[in-house]
């Protein structure tokens, strides 16, 4: 199997005090996606910030302008939106973002699999949000971008599907080292590998210090890798140096070489998650029910 590479640059939590080097304002995410994309990528997970105090936003504006600047250069590559209940509560404002159509259609939508714990806040998902979420997807032709951070949002994930809620292909994001989650070792990540729904494609992200050993697990073991700013500002175990993230993609991709594993083409992901063709076509194709 080809290596995914999903790339996160922004996440919710980095700042400019925090690190110079994380991507806040629309015009920076735009510029680290294209270099990434000139370095292979597979698909990006997008985070929006507000224009004027770089928080955390919903607003599909900020979103369509990201979206936009992106498939100017990038037409095919899958682009994703973070869903995420760690800011927002309300429905209309986690789903708002994903009423955008045509060309700034996003390919896939975030769907964190339970309610969590972080080191200082909680990421509220509870069963009526996570239902909606995913139905308001499937309404609009939208991916759910799974998210797992235990094995017990994996069984919850072959509930949804049971209720016709979720549907294969699937892909999933498997998130270790979380301090209320599952751990970054060995037997953590077999077990929440073993436990996918049939007809799964994943990823392997570590939290903070674990990237880089969560990568090199996925893709020794024929998996995903998820990579960015977003879970790690680190180059270095030993916090050392901070990292762009041209600099943590440019080691999965020594990474992979080493282990043989040639990239996987947007294109070709597209074909395995049922996803139209990109270039003005996003989103899930047409299937029958």
């Amino acid at each position: 199997m080809d290596l995914i590479v999903n790339f996160t640059p922004t996440g919710m939590i980095p700042t400019k005090e925090i690190t110079p080097h994380v991507p806040v304002s629309i015009s920076e995410i735009i510029e680290d996606v294209h270099r990434a994309v000139e370095l292979g990528i597979t698909m990006v997970h997008l985070h929006a910030r507000d224009e004027v105090t770089g928080e955390p936003t919903f607003k599909a504006e900020i979103y369509a302008k990201i979206i936009r600047g992106i498939r100017k250069f990038a037409p095919d590559l899958i682009l994703g939106i973070s869903l995420s209940g760690r800011t927002f509560k309300k429905f209309e404002e986690r789903s708002e973002a994903l009423q955008l159509d045509g060309n700034l259609k996003p390919d896939t939508g975030s769907l964190t699999l339970s309610s969590l714990n972080f080191n200082r806040i909680a990421s509220l998902n509870s069963p009526e949000m996570i239902k909606n979420l995913a139905l308001e997807m499937k309404r609009k032709g939208v991916l759910p971008e799974l998210e797992a951070f235990d094995a017990g949002m994996i069984n919850y994930s072959k509930y949804l599907e049971s209720k016709g809620i979720l549907k294969p292909p699937h892909y999933f994001n498997l998130l270790l080292g979380n301090i209320a989650c599952a751990q970054a070792d060995l037997l953590h990540t077999g077990i929440m590998v073993r436990d996918l729904p049939a007809n799964s494609y994943w990823s392997l992200a570590g939290i903070g210090n674990t990237q880089l050993m969560m990568n090199s697990i996925a893709i020794a073991s024929g998996g995903g890798v998820r990579v960015g700013l977003e879970d790690n500002i680190w180059f270095d175990s030993a916090r050392s140096k901070l990292a762009t993230n041209s600099e943590l993609i440019k080691r999965i991709h020594n990474l992979a070489e080493a282990n043989e594993r040639k990239l996987m083409t947007p294109a070709k992901l597209r074909k395995l998650l049922n996803l139209q063709e990109g270039f003005g076509k996003y989103g899930l194709a047409p299937q029958p029910e």
